[in-house]
């Protein structure tokens, strides 16, 4: 009886945790998210984050903020992204940057392939080599010609060592048999700033960085460094057409999230970048940057990651680059 009486007394409780158990999950999102830029504010991939919070913050009536955290070629603000809970509310901006930094950098305090949950590219941009107008050459044969002639007297700058920008200058250097000197700084946009000011000489910039500098003659690009020309600057030659045959080598960013963020999450914000890819408005936007909008699928972007990762292990070893 006294069994029975305290099993009474139990079954509330027990009822009632199991009530609470079987609440739903509160709907993603229902808080503010930030959406990490490994970069200093001013290049691609600080313009495309804020056109994807302004979308999302448009769509699902949350606030997505975008907060710069630039250093170490963009290990730095991955970092802090891979140690943030894996709930969707703390999101990086990722490029092929951090695909090559893995292949670069001896020690990381993080794998790029284990980390992370791949959510989707947003696009892919071009690289082009630009040049500060004091430069005297017109084409990329001419420049080629000078930096011969100048053995260690040019700067190229760059989004910081590891990055695309340097590994492609890297790529240059050894194809072209030219020497000149890698400065790097904590993202395009102060890089550029110094490509305006003389301190660099030559930047192998994205287009869509580069592309408001040429356009008001401030800079002048030489060559396009993707097989293909760029639909933002047609008239500009490829590295690929004109002095290096075979030389290919681009841009992409997308959005990745801490590993073990849930499924629908990872599903939830990829649906807003496929939206944002397919928008016709957005399309004319990212064009008329110098961006070619992609929107991959997780799956894509993550087999993307992999490939990427093999590859540029072998053309680090290739080109000597390796930063401690």
């Amino acid at each position: 009886m006294k069994l029975r009486r305290n099993l009474l007394v139990l079954a509330p409780a027990a009822l009632a945790c199991a009530m609470a158990t079987a609440q739903p999950a509160p709907v993603y999102p229902n808080k503010p998210i930030k959406i990490v830029v490994p970069f200093a504010p001013g290049g691609t991939t600080d313009v495309l984050a804020r056109l994807l919070a302004h979308r999302m913050t448009a769509a699902w009536g949350q606030p997505v903020i975008v907060e710069n955290k630039p250093g170490v070629g963009g290990t730095i603000g991955a970092s802090m992204v891979a140690k943030s809970p894996p709930d969707g509310y703390t999101l990086l901006l990722g490029t092929v940057h951090h695909t090559i930094a893995q292949a670069v950098y001896k020690t990381l305090p993080y794998s790029f392939e284990r980390d992370f949950a791949p959510v989707g590219v947003i696009a892919m941009v071009p690289n082009v080599v630009v040049v500060n107008t004091a430069v005297s050459a017109k084409t990329i044969g001419d420049f080629i010609s000078l930096a011969r002639s100048q053995p260690g007297k040019l700067n190229y700058g760059t989004a910081g060592a590891g990055t695309a920008h340097h590994l492609i200058g890297e790529m240059f250097k050894k194809r072209a048999a030219v020497d000149f000197v890698h400065v790097p700084y904590k993202g395009s946009g102060p890089a550029v700033t110094d490509l305006l000011g003389g301190q660099v000489q030559v930047m192998f910039d994205t287009v869509a960085s580069a592309l408001p500098h040429v356009k008001a003659g401030k800079t002048r690009a030489l060559a396009v460094t993707t097989a293909r020309r760029s639909s933002a600057l047609p008239d500009v030659p490829t590295l690929s057409e004109t002095v290096l045959p075979g030389f290919d080598v681009g841009t992409w960013f997308g959005i990745v999230a801490p590993r073990g963020t849930p499924t629908p999450v990872v599903q939830k914000i990829y649906g807003e970048i496929d939206r944002m890819a397919k928008a016709p408005d957005i399309r004319r936007q990212l064009l008329e940057l110098g961006a070619e909008p992609i929107g991959s699928t997780p799956s894509q972007m993550s087999a993307q990651i992999k490939a990427e990762l093999s590859a540029y292990e072998v053309l680090a070893r290739q080109v000597h680059v390796v930063i401690e």
